[in-house]
């Protein structure tokens, strides 16, 4: 590529990521952040027009959606699998795009589409797919039990907010026999954007009304009560994440799922406090060889709340690498009195 062009595919793409943030004063700002005139951004607006990836609106410029639904019955998915339902009707929406990220979005949809048809025990499986220039969603919706339903029953939890904060540890299954209990970790991990939705609860790694506005975006109801579960995906259609690194952060050496990370504040409504959530929250930390406590959002803990997980549990399980990240001042300082008392 020569440089002239490399300037030019930056320029596009600058414009194309402001247009996608509704930010103001798009033409002003480019030529601005480039050193072109005026006009120059003006012939860049009007060729992007032309070729039908951005329209004009009442107030300015959009990106350009493709979308596309396909509704499916789970029956005839499971007859010919989630590899086949993945290459007949997913494929060739994403061929465009680099190998790196086909390959996130091969085993992220099978990896979704594999537990709507073994778990979901519903009747129709609708996928739908959004694109632009920028960024590709992809839906998956079936009418089953429900996600979370059918983990609280499964393990006897006694409510569903449980069975969501179950599911960012990993080894979480409800077929042990068959299936690890690794693909939601690892699919919420490597891809931009994901949620599961059931029974008007959401699991993310996300920041919470973030979550919900990229659902809005779907033109879905974000948080659909009843039956079924909605899995939305979605990923930079230049996204440099790499598959394998994803995995290699987790694991130990020989590939081994050892490794796993908890976001706290997604998992509690106010700062933690008592006993009886850090023994909700260490719930099967002992599978694990490290776990990760991401305290970002956190701003204090309460003392029984550090005590139980930095000095009880650990104490119980000293093969258990317990690393908290993220940590505010007032945070770290009670982690270190419960451990120096």
């Amino acid at each position: 590529m020569s440089f002239r062009q490399e300037k030019r595919d930056k320029i596009q793409r600058y414009i194309l990521e402001k247009i996608s943030q509704k930010q103001p004063a798009i033409v002003k700002k480019t030529a601005e952040t480039f050193g072109i005139s005026l006009n120059t951004v003006y012939r860049y607006l009007r060729e992007l027009e032309k070729n039908t990836v951005i329209e004009k609106t009442e107030k300015g410029f959009r990106l350009v959606k493709i979308e596309n639904i396909i509704p499916l019955s789970r029956s005839d998915c499971e007859k010919i699998g989630e590899d086949m339902v993945y290459k007949k009707y997913v494929k060739h929406y994403l061929c465009y795009l680099p190998d790196q990220v086909i390959r996130i979005w091969q085993y992220s949809f099978m990896e979704m589409m594999n537990n709507a048809i073994e778990h979901s025990e519903g009747k129709q499986v609708t996928i739908y797919i959004s694109r632009d220039c920028l960024a590709t969603d992809i839906i998956i919706l079936d009418d089953g039990i429900g996600i979370f339903k059918k983990i609280k029953e499964y393990y006897h939890y006694t409510t569903l907010d449980q069975a969501i904060n179950e599911l960012f540890k990993g080894k979480l299954t409800t077929d042990s026999k068959n299936h690890s209990g690794e693909g939601i970790f690892f699919t919420s991990r490597i891809l931009d954007r994901f949620a599961a939705v059931s029974d008007g609860k959401i699991f993310t790694h996300d920041n919470y009304n973030q979550a919900l506005n990229n659902l809005e975006d779907t033109g879905l109801n974000p948080l659909p009560q009843g039956t079924g579960t909605m899995i939305y995906m979605g990923l930079s259609n230049f996204s440099n994440k790499v598959l394998k690194e994803v995995f290699d952060l987790y694991s130990d050496e020989d590939g081994e799922f050892t490794k796993t990370s908890v976001p706290v504040r997604n998992i509690f409504d106010d700062f933690p406090v008592s006993r009886s959530q850090a023994r909700r929250l260490c719930h099967r930390f002992e599978n694990f060889l490290e776990v990760e406590l991401d305290f970002t959002g956190i701003d204090e803990i309460g003392q029984a709340f550090a005590h139980e997980i930095f000095v009880v549990f650990q104490n119980a399980h000293k093969d258990v690498k317990l690393v908290p990240t993220h940590m505010s001042r007032d945070v770290e300082r009670m982690i270190h009195h419960v451990k120096q008392g």
